[in-house]
C-alpha cells in the first residue's frame, strides 16, 4: 500500500514577521507520525525512508500575508452541527486579537453566498457580534447544500479583496473549497483556503475526531436512557432508536459504549439480516423480557427499496430504516400473537440542533485558532485535523478520498459487541 502524501501546498514565502506574543512557534520542520504502533512504521526504517508524517499545526515565527492589508472570509456549509458557531467565533477573534486583520466578512447560505447572483450580501464580523454565538446551536451564517460554480466563487471573492477563505463543512463542502483553491491558482489569484472539517459522523478520513460528535453522542445517550426506560416499564418491551450515521456508524457505537444497556448495535459496515435481527430479538425478549436496539441511519439499507435520488449535495437519498424496523418488528410479533410494547426514537434534528459541550467547545476555540495560524502563513487545499490528540494539517485530497469507517475486525466494533452482547452476525 502507498503510504499518504501529506504535502502542503503554500502560496509563496512568509516575509513577514508573525504580530503574535505566543510563547512558542510551531517550525516548520515538526511533524507527527502517521502510524502510531512500532510494526507499522517498520518497514520505512528498514527500507532507509522516512515513515509518512503530517505537518504540526501552530503558530509560525513568520507569515505571509500582511495583516493590515488582509481580508477573510468564513462559510458554513452542509447540515447543522454542535460548535459551528464555536469555530466562526475562534476565527474572528484570532484573525482580529492574534494578527490584526480588521476586515472579515462571513458569507451567508453556504456556496450560495459566494454566488452574487443569489443576493445573499456578506456580513462584516467583529469581536463583538460574534461574542455571544458560541451559545446557540446551528450557523451564525446559516448553511445550504448543493453545487456553485468554481469560477463564480473566485469571482466573487476576488472582487472582495479576500486573501484567505475558511470553509467550515465535510466532504461534499471540503471538495468545493478544493476546487475554489485549483480556480484561484489557474487564475493566478492570491488567495488561500483553510478548510475545517465538519460532520456529526465523525467520518472524514486522515482526522481522528470532527467538532460536535462528542456532544451528538451526549445528547443520543438521553435518548437511549428514554428508550430504555420506556422498555422496562412494559412487558416485553422495545425501545427503538435511530441515530445519524449514513456511511458510518460512529454516532452510534459510541452512544452504546456510554450506555451499556444498549442490547442491539446496527451499523452500515456490519451487515445484517431482517430475518436474524427477528429471530435474536424473540431470544432476548423471553430471557429478558425487553430489549433496547440502537440503529443508524445508513444501516440496513439493503432491506430497503432504493429509489436512487440524490440530495442537493449529490448523496443517495437513504431509506428509512427506523420505520422500516419499526413496522417490521411490529408485523412480526402480530404474526406471532406474542404482545410487544415498542416505542420508536428518533432525536437527529434535536441532537445536530445543540450548542456545542464544553469539551467540543474547547476543541473548536483551538481548530479556529489553527486554522487561522495555517491562513496566515499561505497554506492552502488543507484542512486543520486532529491526529494522535495534536492538530496537524492536512490535504483535502486525503481528507475527501474515502470516507473514515469502523472495522468490524477492530477494537471498536469488538467492543461494542462485548457491550451489548449481541450476536457477531446478524444473520
Amino acid at each position: 500500500m502507498t503510504d499518504p502524501d501529506f504535502t502542503i501546498e503554500q502560496l509563496g514565502d512568509c516575509r513577514f514577521p508573525s504580530p503574535m506574543n505566543c510563547g512558542r512557534f510551531t517550525g516548520d520542520q515538526e511533524r507527527l507520525l502517521y502510524h502510531s504502533r512500532f510494526e507499522e512504521i517498520r518497514p520505512s526504517i528498514e527500507a532507509g525512508v522516512e515513515p509518512p508524517a503530517m505537518e504540526l499545526a501552530g503558530p509560525r515565527e513568520r507569515i505571509f500575508f500582511d495583516p493590515a492589508q488582509t481580508a477573510c472570509g468564513i462559510v458554513t456549509c452542509g447540515g447543522l452541527c454542535p460548535g459551528i458557531n464555536d469555530v466562526i467565533r475562534s476565527i474572528v477573534l484570532s484573525l482580529h486579537h492574534h494578527y490584526g486583520v480588521k476586515r472579515i466578512l462571513g458569507f451567508r447560505y453556504g456556496y450560495e453566498g459566494l454566488v452574487t447572483r443569489y443576493g445573499h450580501n456578506p456580513v462584516s464580523l467583529t469581536p463583538e457580534l460574534v461574542n455571544r454565538i458560541g451559545e446557540l446551536g446551528g450557523t451564525f451564517l446559516g448553511s445550504s447544500r448543493g453545487h456553485q460554480e468554481p469560477a463564480e466563487m473566485v469571482d466573487t471573492l476576488e472582487e472582495l479583496g479576500i486573501g484567505i477563505l475558511f470553509a467550515i463543512g465535510g466532504d461534499g463542502t471540503l471538495k468545493g473549497a478544493a476546487m475554489i483553491a485549483a480556480e484561484a491558482k489557474r487564475r493566478g489569484v492570491t488567495l488561500c483556503v483553510i478548510g475545517i472539517p465538519k460532520t456529526i459522523d465523525n467520518d472524514i478520513s486522515f482526522i481522528q475526531n470532527t467538532f460536535g460528535f462528542e456532544t451528538a453522542v451526549s445528547e443520543a445517550q438521553r435518548s437511549t436512557y428514554a428508550a430504555h426506560t420506556e422498555a422496562t416499564g412494559a412487558r416485553n418491551g422495545i425501545g427503538l432508536v435511530k441515530l445519524m450515521g449514513r456511511d458510518s456508524g460512529f454516532i452510534a457505537a459510541f452512544t452504546t459504549l456510554a450506555d451499556s444497556q444498549v442490547n442491539y448495535c446496527l451499523i452500515p459496515e456490519a451487515p445484517f439480516t431482517l430475518d436474524g435481527l427477528l429471530r435474536s430479538l424473540e431470544e432476548r425478549l423471553q430471557q429478558r423480557g425487553h430489549a433496547v436496539i440502537v440503529v443508524a441511519e445508513g444501516a440496513g439499507q439493503e432491506l430497503l427499496a432504493a429509489s436512487g435520488e440524490q440530495d442537493a449535495s449529490g448523496n443517495i437519498k437513504l431509506g428509512d430504516i427506523g420505520i422500516f424496523l419499526r413496522d417490521a418488528i411490529k408485523e412480526h410479533f402480530n404474526r406471532t400473537t406474542q404482545e410487544i410494547n415498542l416505542k420508536y426514537i428518533d432525536p437527529s434534528y434535536i441532537i445536530r440542533s445543540q450548542p456545542a459541550n464544553v469539551h467540543d467547545a474547547a476543541f473548536c476555540l483551538l481548530l479556529g485558532h489553527n486554522a487561522v495560524h495555517a491562513g496566515m502563513t499561505g497554506r492552502s487545499n488543507m484542512v486543520v485535523g486532529f491526529w494522535n490528540h495534536q492538530f496537524v494539517h492536512v490535504p483535502i485530497s486525503l481528507a475527501t478520498s474515502e470516507r473514515k469507517k469502523i472495522d468490524p475486525d477492530g477494537w471498536l466494533w469488538n467492543s461494542v459487541i462485548a457491550s451489548t452482547g449481541q450476536p457477531r452476525k446478524i444473520v
